[in-house]
């Protein structure tokens, strides 16, 4: 991982334990403070900056990810390719490339900012809260994925019309509709119109 100021106290190398914060934020996205993560989405949740990222290989399909059965929020359901949270002080774009390559063991080929959004989405298994200011990023991933296990159980490309079939029939994160989207105007200019997102 990078070591930058805002990662450098969240490494796990340097033999710390420390809890791990997220960034609060006001309605326009500007921090007002931190909370630790659990605590944070204990309902009614506070709104916290997030970032959702979109990966395509070359044919246009979407890379969705099963969240490992051993994660205290939303295990085992699908969602979008990598999500997660800024550390308090870091670049959500950073946060987004970092976060990617260490659940996925790749690095995107390519990374854009397509927007934010903002929701409440109680997650009804768990009981926990998502309210979250999330930044939203698309891009090409063309490297061989080799997923952190401890993070994700799954993983596939579908095109939109597999999408719908997955959605039909499996779980999905409560959020993952809402970031999918806000984000369609981003991923159709990166895909083109033919790939029918």
């Amino acid at each position: 991982m990078p070591i930058t100021p805002a990662t450098a106290t969240h490494n796990p190398s340097n033999g710390t334990a420390d809890a791990i914060l997220l960034e609060l934020v006001d309605e326009d996205g500007v921090t007002i403070g931190t909370a630790e993560k659990l605590a944070a989405h204990q309902p009614p949740g506070q709104l916290h900056r997030a970032f959702s990222v979109f990966l395509f290989d070359e044919y246009g399909r979407l890379l969705l990810q099963q969240r490992a059965l051993g994660k205290y929020h939303s295990p085992g359901v699908w969602s979008n390719s990598c999500c997660g949270h800024p550390y308090p002080g870091e670049a959500p774009f950073a946060a987004a490339a970092r976060r990617t390559f260490e659940e996925l063991g790749a690095s995107p080929s390519l990374l854009a900012e397509a927007g934010t959004v903002r929701y409440n989405h109680p997650d009804p298994e768990s009981g926990l809260v998502e309210q979250e200011y999330n930044h939203l990023f698309v891009g090409m991933v063309q490297a061989v994925l080799r997923p952190d296990t401890e993070e994700v159980a799954s993983t596939a490309f579908v095109t939109p019309p597999e999408l719908a079939e997955r959605h039909a029939k499996d779980t999905f994160s409560s959020w993952f509709m809402t970031v999918l989207d806000a984000a369609r105007p981003a991923i159709r200019e990166l895909t083109g119109s033919s790939a029918g997102w």
